[in-house]
């Protein structure tokens, strides 16, 4: 049988953590801390969450944006679980 040299996922790694900090991003000044900001384009948007500005359902297929804080004094791995989905307008006017 052949030899695979493929890596084998680590049960430990966080995939997501690593698609997060991948990708086109920006860090925010808003309500007196830096936040990263990262777009999430309507094709990749699989997922409904609840937008923290209105409240309302951000839809699958929807474009938004994904914010988290950049300036947490728990790390990155805190402040990126910490992540809220929210409308691009909801952002914007917060």
């Amino acid at each position: 049988m052949p030899r695979s040299n493929r890596r084998r996922p680590d049960p430990g790694d966080d995939d997501s953590f690593q698609r997060m900090l991948s990708g086109f991003k920006r860090t925010e000044s808003k309500r007196g801390g830096e936040w990263t900001v990262q777009p999430v384009s309507a094709q990749n948007a699989q997922k409904v969450y609840a937008c923290p500005g209105c409240g309302r359902g951000i839809q699958v297929a929807e474009a938004h944006i994904v914010a988290w804080r950049a300036d947490g004094v728990l790390g990155d791995r805190a402040d990126l679980e910490a992540r809220r989905h929210w409308h691009t307008a909801c952002w914007r006017i917060n």
